[in-house]
């Protein structure tokens, strides 16, 4: 009778399972060469695939959620500056805001671009706080007749939970090297030295960002001031109070690109910013999901911000 352990490590079932182990380990490399091969395409796509680069076309540059500083944004924008093939951006916004200094490089990123070729601003739902400071730095504002665009305006949020940290049982203490340094604090109310001290640091924010509502929409400077309380209008309010220039979408920028600067409306629309997911937007979807989880940032929601912020609502948008 012949022993069924014999049979399991027979020369022959060994061979049989060294071969299978080859031919798994070969199957694993050639899919994370594969995974390999579809990142760096994914990457580097726009600049090879057909229709993204060479010939005339029009540039999209789409602002959406909540505005920070950006250094790689900075550097697609002085790119399109310097591409010839590129004859005119789109800004495509829908943005409550956001911090004042991403809001400032923004703007001035977009003047240096309108320096070089026509830029237009398109507000889709929302354009406000440093959304709209975004679209000041364009050539020329669309806005649907019930966008929601202005917001003229810079904040500093502050929450007093002392009576919270009181109730739980927690004092908080510190030692600072002077009386505003990190004020502040989150167990009492502001103070009036604090108080003028953040009030101060507004203000300036705020008269520089009236400034340029001023210089960019031809307004005098009271003008601008009546129009910078704060407030939200709609697209149609916005036109009658010179605030942007005309109501429509990007079919109504194609059509002035054409008239005012003799580009063709019929022009390639390229999507430059965020960059071009094509094909291969599912890699960027896990590696950008696989460090948000890393990094416990779950879900889509907007950057938390703390500090001075030009913003419409903190809240994100449904």
């Amino acid at each position: 009778m012949t022993d069924p352990a014999s049979k399991i490590h027979s020369p022959a079932h060994e061979a049989l399972a060294a071969d299978r182990y080859r031919r798994s380990r070969g199957f694993w490399r050639w899919l994370a060469f594969l995974a390999a091969a579809i990142a760096i395409f994914a990457l580097v796509g726009r600049f090879v695939l057909p229709g993204e680069a060479g010939g005339e076309r029009i540039a999209r540059v789409t602002i959406s959620g909540t505005i920070s500083t950006d250094a790689q944004r900075v550097a697609l924008l002085d790119e399109l500056a310097e591409d010839d093939g590129v004859k005119a951006v789109i800004v495509a916004i829908n943005s409550p805001g956001g911090t004042t200094a991403g809001g400032e490089e923004l703007y001035e990123d977009l003047r240096r671009l309108s320096e070089a070729k026509p830029t237009v601003a398109v507000i889709r739902e929302l354009g406000a706080s440093a959304a709209y400071m975004t679209a000041l730095g364009t050539d020329q504002i669309f806005a649907r007749r019930l966008s929601i665009v202005g917001s003229i305006g810079v904040l500093f949020q502050h929450v007093n939970a002392g009576k919270l940290l009181d109730t739980i049982g927690i004092d908080l203490d510190k030692v600072a090297s002077g009386p505003l340094k990190a004020e502040p604090d989150i167990n009492e109310p502001i103070s009036p030295e604090v108080r003028a001290s953040i009030a101060a640091l507004v203000g300036d924010s705020f008269d520089w960002f009236v400034d340029i509502v001023a210089e960019r929409r031809n307004m005098d400077e009271a003008r601008a001031r009546s129009l910078a309380d704060g407030r939200i209008v709609t697209g149609r309010v916005g036109v009658e109070t010179g605030l942007i220039d005309a109501i429509g979408g990007e079919r109504e920028a194609l059509v002035w690109l054409e008239s005012e600067h003799g580009i063709d409306k019929d022009l390639n629309i390229v999507q430059a910013w965020p960059l071009p997911r094509g094909n291969y937007g599912w890699v960027a979807d896990f590696v950008s999901g696989s460090a948000r989880s890393i990094l416990g940032l779950e879900g889509q929601g907007p950057v938390m911000l703390d500090g001075l912020i030009s913003l419409w609502q903190v809240e994100p948008i449904p």
